[in-house]
């Protein structure tokens, strides 16, 4: 009598088990808690579709589609891939790869060198116009650039609200996501969603905003744009820097066993790479026409 126990590997009817692969991920050396180094899912801010975010590095992090390609569908300057959850430029020798969602947001000019990627784009083209009917998603409002001189109609009025402003914060400076009045906590609350607090808030000291030169704060030289706005924290408490450098709110900044629901927000501001997003005058609430005053205060609007 023989043993005819089935293969480990196959089923009672010789049929193959699939095995899972397992995700080898790395906790985040910033994370104040047990976020992990993988892909932070979230939702394109100019189309609405689904993203993840990876680390690049410590400071750098890039928006990755949420699927794999075939490596032979993808133009070579926009493979990506991901080895222990951290992305890497170019291909791993492998037939897939993974694709910058830059290169397929139906928000910005498709690049000419991506033809075969042009179904791809169309398709979330499409999905962002039904979350659009849907209500789920509200695309966001063109930022007008700032005229050179006083405006020919009088009466007329324009808000300057950066949509994403340059923060300066323990002596470097940082692209927000958001306005400065919107920047969410990434702190997970006890019912496990993410905190809807915002770091601006009415009883805690709160920066100013001034015009500086346009340049970083590592030694880059200055644009020939001159000057720039930017929203500056360096004159609150320590403290304070450090909590909206860790994107907490006050709640959640004095228990730091809070988990973080999501990755912070900040990018390292690059006057060459970020041009588009400087701003050379300071924001107000509400600006007529012709107008030379400035705002100061602490949210500056």
């Amino acid at each position: 009598m023989h043993c005819t126990s089935p293969s480990p590997a196959r089923r009672w009817d010789g049929s193959l088990i699939a095995h899972r692969v397992h995700r080898s991920l790395r906790v985040t050396p910033d994370g104040v808690s047990r976020l992990l180094r993988c892909g932070q899912n979230d939702r394109c801010r100019d189309c609405g579709n689904r993203i993840e975010w990876y680390h690049q590095n410590r400071q750098w992090t890039v928006p990755l589609h949420p699927r794999e390609l075939p490596a032979a569908r993808v133009p070579v300057a926009c493979r990506w891939h991901v080895s222990s959850g951290v992305a890497y430029p170019g291909g791993d020798g492998s037939s897939w790869c993974r694709l910058p969602h830059a290169v397929i947001c139906p928000a910005w000019e498709a690049p000419a060198d991506s033809p075969a990627l042009t179904e791809l784009r169309r398709a979330l083209a499409v999905n962002t116009r039904r979350l659009i009917n849907a209500g789920a998603f509200t695309p966001p409002p063109a930022t007008p650039a700032a005229p050179d001189g006083p405006a020919s109609q009088e009466g007329a009025s324009a808000v300057c609200r950066p949509a994403r402003p340059v923060v300066q914060l323990l002596y470097v400076r940082y692209l927000a996501a958001h306005p400065v009045d919107e920047v969410r906590c990434v702190a997970q609350t006890r019912r496990r969603h993410r905190c809807t607090n915002a770091l601006l808030s009415p009883g805690a000291p709160a920066g100013i905003w001034k015009l500086v030169p346009a340049t970083a704060t590592r030694g880059q030289l200055a644009l020939p744009a001159g000057s720039m706005a930017i929203y500056d924290l360096s004159g609150v408490p320590y403290a304070e820097q450090l909590r909206w450098r860790a994107q907490r709110c006050q709640q959640h900044a004095a228990a730091p066993t809070a988990a973080d629901l999501a990755v912070a927000d900040w990018e390292p501001f690059d006057p060459l790479r970020h041009h588009e997003h400087i701003r050379t005058r300071l924001p107000t609430r509400a600006r007529p026409s012709g107008s030379t005053g400035r705002a100061h205060g602490a949210a500056g609007w």
